[in-house]
C-alpha cells in the first residue's frame, strides 16, 4: 500500500479523482463510490475506486454469491444488484418487458487494484506504476449530443396507470405502489466518464457512483442508502417525500415546511418505514429494530427529501445474502405489501427496470458492506448506443395523477440538464 498526501500530488485532489476515474474506465470492470463529502446522517459511501481486468469466476446468483463471499479476500468486493434479482428471491415474480441494457441479475468482482480517498491523503493498493499511469491519463470533456429522449410510457398512459393503481388500492390490492417510467435514446455516442462528472457536479449526492461491466455503464447520483452493515449493526435509510427547493431562503424554508407537514408524504414514508422494519426483523436479534429518525428532512441541490433511518442488530451468523433475501428489493422502490406491489409493477410499467431501483455497493474483507438505491441515474450501453434513465413516484389513494407526473419530471431534471436534452 502506498499513502500519498494530496499536497504531494502535482494536481488538485479533485482533478486527481477525475484522472483516476478516466484511468479506471479503461478496465473491463470498475466501480467508483463517493459521498461527495456531504454531511449525511450516519455518513455516506466510503470514497473508493476499484478495478479488475483479469477475467475471474464471478457469481451469477445469490447462492453463488454466498459461496464466493465466504472465500477469504484481501480486497473489497464490488458489485451491482439488478431489480430483476427479485425473480430469484420470490418465485411468484417474473420480468417480461423489453430491456435495452441487459445487465446481469447480479455482478460482483474482487478488486485487483483499488484506491481509497481519505480526507487528507490517498491510499493506493496496487502496482507501483498506478500513480504515474493515472497522472498520465488523457481526459476528454466532449459535451453530450442527445437533443431528445423519448418516454417509454406517454403521459396520458402514465396518468391512466395512476388512476388504475388507485382502483387497486381501493380494492385492497396494495396500500402504496411505486410507479416508474423510462426515458431513452438510441444510437447515442457518449463519453461516459465526462458525463458522470457533469452529473455529479450538477447533482452531488452521498451515494453517487460509477459502475462499468464490459460495455455497460451506470452513472449514478443517488441520495439514498439501501442497506449498510458495520459490525453487527444494520442500517437502512428509505426516502419517501420530495419537493422542489425554493429560489430564495424564504421560499426554500416554506418548501421545507410544506414537505414536513404534507400528510400524504408522511403517510408514504411511514408505510415504507414499517415495511423496512419488518424486512430487517427477519435477520435481526429480537427487539433490536429501532427507528432513530423518522421524517428527517435533508436538502439536496434540486430537492428536499424526507428520509427516515431504521437500525437493527443482526443475528449471529447472518451474512450479506441472508440480509438481501430479507430486504431486497428495497421497499421505497416497490410499495406495500411488497410482493403484490411488484406483481402490479410488472402489469403497469412498460420496460424492465434492470439496474434502476437495484443497487451498487461494496463488501469489505471484514464482512461490512454498504449498498445504495440506484435512482437519479443514467445507464448506457456503449456497443449499441442505448441510453436510458428512469424516474418514479409513490402512488397512494390520495395521489393526484398530474402531481405524480410532475414529481417524475422534477426527478428527471438533473439528467435532462446534463444531457442537454428535452423530452420528445
Amino acid at each position: 500500500m502506498l499513502v500519498v498526501p494530496y499536497t504531494d500530488l502535482p494536481v488538485s485532489a479533485a482533478r486527481f479523482r477525475e484522472l483516476a476515474l478516466g484511468w479506471a474506465a479503461r478496465f473491463r470492470c470498475c466501480a467508483y463510490y463517493t459521498s461527495n463529502d456531504l454531511a449525511y446522517p450516519y455518513g455516506g459511501f466510503q470514497s473508493m475506486l476499484a478495478v479488475r481486468h483479469t477475467p475471474a469466476v464471478a457469481p451469477s446468483s445469490l447462492a453463488e454469491l454466498r459461496s464466493w463471499l465466504r472465500q477469504p479476500a484481501m480486497a473489497p468486493r464490488c458489485g451491482m444488484l439488478s431489480y430483476e434479482l427479485k425473480n430469484e428471491i420470490e418465485p411468484l415474480l417474473n420480468s417480461g418487458h423489453p430491456d435495452g441494457l441487459e445487465w446481469p441479475a447480479l455482478h460482483f468482482f474482487e478488486a485487483e487494484t483499488w484506491l481509497r480517498f481519505l480526507s487528507e491523503s490517498l491510499e493506493i493498493h496496487g502496482p507501483a506504476t498506478v500513480l504515474a499511469d493515472i497522472l498520465s491519463t488523457p481526459l476528454t470533456d466532449t459535451a453530450p449530443n442527445v437533443p431528445t429522449v423519448r418516454p417509454r410510457m406517454p403521459k396520458e398512459d402514465y396518468l391512466r396507470a395512476v388512476e388504475n393503481i388507485q382502483e387497486d388500492i381501493l380494492n385492497g390490492e396494495v396500500y402504496e405502489l411505486n410507479l416508474c417510467q423510462e426515458f431513452y435514446a438510441e444510437q447515442v455516442q457518449l463519453e461516459s466518464v465526462a458525463l458522470f462528472q457533469r452529473l455529479n457536479a450538477a447533482s452531488p449526492t452521498p451515494f453517487a457512483g460509477f459502475y462499468k461491466w464490459e460495455d455497460r455503464y451506470l452513472l449514478c447520483a443517488s441520495p439514498e442508502r439501501f442497506l449498510r452493515r458495520e459490525g453487527a449493526t444494520l442500517l437502512s435509510q428509505p426516502i419517501k417525500g420530495t419537493i422542489r427547493r425554493g429560489n430564495t431562503a424564504k421560499t426554500d424554508a416554506q418548501q421545507r415546511h410544506t414537505l414536513l407537514h404534507d400528510e400524504k408524504e408522511r403517510a408514504e414514508n411511514l408505510m415504507i418505514v414499517d415495511l423496512v422494519r419488518n424486512d430487517l426483523a427477519r435477520v435481526a436479534e429480537t427487539g433490536t429494530v429501532q427507528v432513530p429518525e423518522l421524517f428527517g428532512l435533508y436538502p439536496f441541490r434540486h430537492v428536499w427529501q424526507m428520509i427516515s433511518s431504521v437500525q437493527a442488530q443482526a443475528r449471529p451468523g447472518t451474512d450479506v445474502v441472508d440480509t438481501l433475501l430479507a430486504a431486497f428489493p428495497m421497499g421505497s422502490m416497490t410499495g406495500a405489501p411488497k410482493i403484490r406491489a411488484m406483481q402490479l409493477i410488472e402489469q403497469y410499467e412498460r420496460t424492465r427496470r434492470g439496474l434502476y431501483s437495484g443497487s451498487i455497493g461494496y463488501v469489505l474483507p471484514n464482512g461490512d458492506f454498504d449498498f445504495n438505491v440506484v435512482i437519479r441515474s443514467l445507464q448506457y450501453r456503449q456497443n449499441t448506443g442505448y441510453l436510458s434513465f428512469q424516474v418514479g413516484s409513490a402512488i397512494t389513494y390520495d395521489s393526484v395523477p398530474e402531481r405524480e407526473y410532475e414529481e417524475c419530471l422534477l426527478k428527471a431534471q438533473a439528467m435532462l440538464d446534463v444531457l442537454g436534452a428535452v423530452i420528445d
